[in-house]
């Protein structure tokens, strides 16, 4: 499995052409507590960089965009029941949806866990 980051803070697993999509933990640091997540329809297809689900918190409410392009699969209905799930582990049983890659090139343009902890160092 491959894991890369986009500059919108979204994580990407990569597993074969079935990929899982999530937020940092940067970015649910800086949302604070989630309490709703609304997540894509299974069958729905999505463009990378365009608008997949959305997640509020007690701050604000925030886009998850689509890190490559593809159609979703699956969800993590967990967060439907368990928003908060989010906030205890964002990198793993966080995740929001899963793709099945309709162009493997688009991870490309993606950074790699180094080059996102140096992103995010950046930020300040």
């Amino acid at each position: 499995m491959n894991r890369f980051f986009t500059e919108e803070h979204e994580w990407i697993e990569v597993n074969g052409d079935i990929a899982t999509v999530g937020i940092t933990d940067y970015a649910q640091e800086h949302l604070g507590d989630i309490v709703f997540v609304e997540l894509p329809m299974p069958g729905t297809r999505v463009d990378r960089g365009g608008e997949a689900a959305v997640v509020e918190s007690v701050k604000a409410a925030s886009d998850v965009y689509a890190p490559v392009s593809g159609e979703v699969v699956g969800v993590n209905e967990q967060l439907e029941d368990e928003p908060s799930l989010v906030n205890e582990s964002a990198e793993t049983g966080g995740w929001f949806f899963q793709l099945r890659l309709s162009d493997t090139a688009e991870l490309q343009g993606l950074m790699n866990e180094e080059a996102y902890q140096a992103y995010v160092a950046a930020l300040g």
